[in-house]
């Protein structure tokens, strides 16, 4: 990736035009949320002459180019204050949307940023998250040999976020000196004043302990803001935070520093007419850009040379290990991979690829929920991005993933393993039965569960190619590999393993199950019972056409899977055949606790033999 920039930054206006600036985006702003009788104007009040420093001034950026390739980059993590972002995008000629659409379904400019909108590179408005993406962009962009800097506008309010400090940890830790973060510190939370108030000296003592560059200034002050930035982008030791002290509806006296204002627009007419009347109306002449930017170049998922998995049928090796061998041969095929686990790398087998290649790997220690964020951020930069953690450990950065599908990245893979109670003797809080669910809900994500070596590689192809948000749930226990390096795996599919004309029962498995089901079938056909066998690897979105079929033809279904009844393959297989044929759900009901492998399938009868005697029920 071409990352060379002329040192002459984009847009530059002098102290005064900055000034001005800020009150043409309160103007914008409170114009916006009045036009739409809805948005926080209030918060976009308090930080408009950051964006305008920041816009106008301190970022090198060529509003004719959204993939900012070459240029720094904006991230709004204090999502609510959308209507201001947009406001300096159209003053730079980088939009030309009618501002005052804001909030209308027509229109990109929506409530909160989404990639909607082609500036928005990661989706926010759920608060706490936009350091860990913007930590991500950075060492991105480093990795690939660019200079650019990362800015990323944080409220008061959102830094009681766990994961603000997550970020703050990481970015320290990989000593990101590309990329800043502003505090506006109004002082105002949604429902009340916030933790700190205006006490700028906790924020920059907080930062510093996180091992953060950090200054405190007015945020009023435009001069006072270009000195910060100035001094930020001359910093090399680690990165920045700036706290700015600022006032909630500063610039218009009954709403300025005043309580219950919070996502509570100006009305229209007189209200509004007096508001706009305190700010002014002078004009200014903004200069276009002159820089040489060379975009980002990159397509949804990768072109790659395809590899043959080095796998034989009957051999035993767990699916977390061939997902590691994966990301090896990934990695070799394609320089754009991007991995990153959390302290679990020598489980998830996720530490083969960190070894081989080191300068692509990201440790982000215990801290999942900034895992998925700096993983997203860096699928923002054109990497394909793979992170990995124990299954039920993702369920603490559901959120994270949730605004991830909202995102729509390159390519995000997650890979949760040791799911089930086929973990054995760890217990409860270590065997995810919940992750299926979980994933099938997210907006736009693929759900895959391989059952052997050679599905798990080729999943991992697929999902590079298809890109886009996906996950792999692998299992910790060995199994034989079942297919040959002929099958290919994609979304929506699955494969028939056992079928004949005289099939009495479907039995329908994924991951571990998928064994246990093809030991019952062996038992069951012994006593001259055929039944069929499907490998539901893709359980998001699930092969309903296959899945139908088998209703129509065998009248039974039998579906057995190593998760919680509520949410996963099942209901997905209920979904699908929609009252086709009766279903038998063999499914982990109640509470887990730690025992061996064989014993606890059996307890929560997903074994074999539960399987059977499900059968000869049906």
């Amino acid at each position: 990736m071409n990352t060379t920039m002329t040192a002459e930054r984009a847009l530059k206006l002098d102290i005064e035009d900055l000034q001005i600036m800020a009150q043409r985006l309160r103007r914008h702003s409170m114009a916006m949320t009045a036009e739409s009788a809805s948005g926080h104007p209030t918060t976009c009040m308090s930080c408009a002459e950051i964006v305008s420093t920041l816009f106008f001034s301190a970022m090198d950026w060529d509003p004719t180019d959204p993939s900012a390739g070459s240029s720094d980059v904006f991230v709004l993590s204090k999502g609510h204050a959308a209507p201001i972002y947009y406001a300096a995008l159209w003053e730079a000629g980088a939009i030309d949307h009618d501002l005052l659409t804001l909030r209308n379904f027509d229109s990109p400019l929506e409530g909160h940023p989404t990639p909607n909108l082609d500036w928005v590179r990661v989706a926010t408005g759920s608060l706490g998250q936009g350091l860990s993406a913007g930590c991500g962009m950075a060492l991105a962009r480093r990795q690939d040999g660019g200079t650019e800097r990362f800015y990323v506008l944080l409220g008061d309010g959102e830094s009681a976020e766990g994961a603000v400090w997550e970020a703050a940890q990481l970015a320290s830790h990989y000593s990101l000196d590309n990329l800043c973060a502003i505090v506006d510190v109004n002082a105002q939370g949604q429902s009340g004043r916030t933790m700190y108030g205006h006490d700028l000296e906790t924020f920059v003592k907080r930062f510093e302990a996180f091992g953060w560059n950090a200054v405190a200034v007015d945020g009023h002050d435009v001069e006072a803001l270009k000195s910060a930035f100035d001094k930020a982008r001359d910093h090399r030791d680690g990165p920045t935070a700036i706290i700015a002290r600022t006032l909630k509806g500063k610039g218009v006296s009954f709403v300025e520093d005043k309580d219950g204002f919070h996502g509570k627009p100006i009305t229209k007419g007189e209200q509004l007419d007096r508001a706009l009347a305190e700010i002014g109306d002078a004009e200014i002449s903004v200069p276009r850009p002159k820089v040489d930017v060379q975009p980002l170049d990159f397509q949804i998922g990768a072109s790659f040379e395809a590899w043959t998995p080095a796998f034989e049928k009957g051999q035993k090796v767990a699916t977390r290990q061939a997902y590691g061998t994966a990301l090896v041969n990934l990695g070799k095929a394609c320089e754009d991979v991007f991995v990153i686990d959390a302290d679990t790398k020598n489980s998830t087998f996720a530490e083969p690829f960190a070894k081989e290649f080191g300068e692509r790997y990201v440790e982000a220690f215990i801290a999942e929920q900034n895992m998925v964020g700096v993983a997203l951020g860096a699928a923002t930069e054109g990497k394909l991005a793979f992170c990995s953690s124990f299954a039920c450990f993702l369920s603490r950065a559901y959120d994270f993933i949730r605004m991830a599908g909202y995102s729509r990245p390159r390519a995000l893979v997650l890979c949760g393993s040791h799911c089930g109670v086929s973990i054995g003797q760890d217990g409860a809080s270590q065997m995810a039965l919940e992750d299926l669910a979980m994933m099938r809900a997210v907006c736009g994500a693929k759900v895959y569960y391989p059952s052997d070596a050679m599905s798990t590689e080729r999943i991992v192809q697929t999902v590079a190619r298809d890109g886009g948000l996906a996950y792999i749930r692998t299992t910790r226990p060995k199994t034989p590999v079942l297919y040959g390096a002929e099958e290919e795996f994609y979304a929506g599919g699955s494969k028939v393993l056992r079928r004949s004309e005289a099939d009495k029962v479907t039995i329908v498995g994924a991951g571990i199950t998928l064994h246990e089901a093809l030991a019952a079938a062996d038992t069951l056909a012994a006593d001259g019972i055929a039944v069929r066998v499907i490998d539901a690897y893709c359980v998001e979105p699930v092969d309903a056409a296959t899945l139908c079929q088998a209703a129509e033809e065998t009248g039974r279904l039998v579906v057995v899977e190593d998760h919680s009844a509520a949410g996963g393959l099942g209901e997905a297989v209920a979904a699908a055949v929609a009252g086709k044929a009766p279903i038998k759900h063999l499914a982990v009901r109640g509470t887990p606790r730690s025992g061996q492998p064989e014993e606890l399938m059996s307890h929560f009868g997903i074994d074999a033999a539960s399987i059977v005697a499900a059968v000869r029920e049906a």
